[in-house]
C-alpha cells in the first residue's frame, strides 16, 4: 500500500497505520517551498468517524533553509505533529438543488470526538482514495519558519562590503552622522541657527 494514496475502504473505525520514509520529490516540494535533506519520516494513523477521515501523525526529518542575516545555508530539525480531518468534496447537481420534495433531513449529530479535534484542519477528497501528499506538503510549509536564522546570535553581513560579520569585523569606516535621526538634529539646529541671525 502506498502511504501517499490509501484506499478510503481500509480507512476504518478501528483504524489505518501507514508509515514510511519520503522525498521532498515524492511530497511535490520544489526548492521554493521547503528543501529537504535525504528524507521526511511519516507516521500517520487514519480512522473514519462517520462520514468524516481523521489523520493524526507525526513528521520528523531536516529541512534546509537559508539564514535571512548571513544568507549561508544551514540544516535545521523539523518535528511537528499534525491532526487533519478530509470529508468528501460534495457536487452539487442544479436539478438536485431545485428537486424539493417537502421532506425535511433528519438532523444528524456530529460524532464525538475530543475537544482538539474540533480543530482540525479541514482537506477534501474525491474518488477511492485520499491523496495525501497535497496535505503533507502543506503542514511542511506551514511548519517552516518565516525568517530563519542560522543561530540567534547571527551577526549577517556588512551593509558596506557585503562581508560575514560572523567572521569576523569588516574594515569599512564607521559613518559619523550614525543613525537617520543624527542627520535630523543636524537640519533642526541648522536652522535654530538661521532663524535666529
Amino acid at each position: 500500500m502506498d502511504i501517499l494514496t490509501p484506499k478510503i475502504a481500509d480507512i476504518t473505525v478501528e483504524g489505518l497505520s501507514l508509515s514510511g520514509d519520503l522525498t521532498g520529490e515524492e511530497l511535490g516540494l520544489a526548492d521554493a517551498d521547503v528543501s529537504i535533506r535525504g528524507t521526511v519520516a511519516i507516521g500517520l494513523d487514519l480512522r473514519a468517524i462517520e462520514r468524516t477521515l481523521y489523520v493524526t501523525g507525526v513528521v520528523e526529518g531536516t529541512a534546509i533553509h537559508q539564514c535571512v542575516r548571513c544568507l549561508k545555508d544551514f540544516d535545521d530539525p523539523v518535528a511537528f505533529s499534525l491532526r487533519v480531518a478530509y470529508e468528501r468534496e460534495l457536487k452539487v447537481t442544479a436539478s438536485a438543488s431545485k428537486r424539493d420534495d417537502g421532506r425535511k433531513k433528519k438532523a444528524t449529530t456530529p460524532p464525538e470526538v475530543e475537544q482538539d479535534e474540533q480543530n482540525d484542519d479541514l482537506y477534501y477528497f474525491t474518488g477511492d482514495q485520499l491523496e495525501l501528499a497535497p496535505m503533507l506538503r502543506e503542514q511542511l510549509i506551514l511548519a517552516s519558519p518565516m525568517h530563519p536564522l542560522c543561530s540567534e546570535g547571527c551577526l549577517g553581513l556588512c551593509a558596506r562590503c557585503g562581508k560575514d560579520l560572523n567572521e569576523g569585523p569588516c574594515h569599512c569606516v564607521v559613518d559619523q552622522t550614525g543613525s537617520p535621526f543624527q542627520v535630523l538634529r543636524t537640519m533642526k539646529e541648522k536652522l535654530r541657527e538661521s532663524g535666529n541671525r
